[in-house]
């Protein structure tokens, strides 16, 4: 998720400091991106620099305000209007991982494959009796909380069938590389009148 981005569309709601920002961000997602209070204020600076915010004032505690510009409105409006593409996506170190086990020698890469199942399992489960444990009610926040979780749970599951997936081809290249003659067999048969 672009911090960037969603900090804008905070923002569009009306002035906020940094640390209004950060637990309204980690609400609506429900903690599931934690963010680092310096990150907040590194991407307001930037923001800042941009043109998309700029500093209102202080509060009664003396905390920077900020407030979007019309140029961070329409940034906000692009964003929301544009799929996201999935070569913007971040690398998935998963399939990373397993084409590197897959390729190096002395990799038991079923048992790669085992371990990161029994995590994406737990982690379904998690995901599974969190969603069961809170009522969705009304409320926008209960709304993108639900949605963010609903995503995550879509997640998981398409990675267990992912690995389900990854587990079966494995299977069918080892039965059929173990099928093939080797080559001394092939050169001895060639030997034969």
């Amino acid at each position: 998720m672009s911090i960037r981005q969603g900090l804008l569309a905070l923002l569009e709601q009306g002035p906020r400091y940094g640390y209004q920002l950060r637990a309204e961000f980690e609400e609506r997602t429900g903690s599931t991106w934690p963010l680092n209070i310096g990150q907040v204020y590194t991407t307001l600076d930037r923001l800042v620099r941009d043109g998309l915010v700029t500093e209102v004032g202080h509060d009664d505690a003396g905390r920077v305000t900020y407030a979007i510009t019309d140029v961070g409105r329409a940034s906000v409006a692009t964003w929301f209007a544009t799929p996201i593409r999935h070569s913007d996506r971040p690398r998935d170190e998963l399939a990373i991982k397993l084409a590197m086990a897959a390729t190096v020698p002395n990799v038991d890469v079923r048992a790669v494959v085992q371990a990161q199942r029994t995590e994406s399992m737990a982690v379904l489960r998690d995901y599974t009796r969190l969603k069961s444990t809170r009522t969705l009610s009304d409320a926008d926040g209960d709304l993108a909380w639900s949605l963010v979780l609903d995503s995550l749970v879509f997640a998981a599951e398409a990675e267990v069938r992912w690995l389900d997936h990854v587990e079966t081809r494995l299977l069918r290249h080892t039965r059929a590389a173990s099928s093939q003659p080797s080559e001394a067999t092939e050169a001895a048969e060639a030997r034969r009148p």
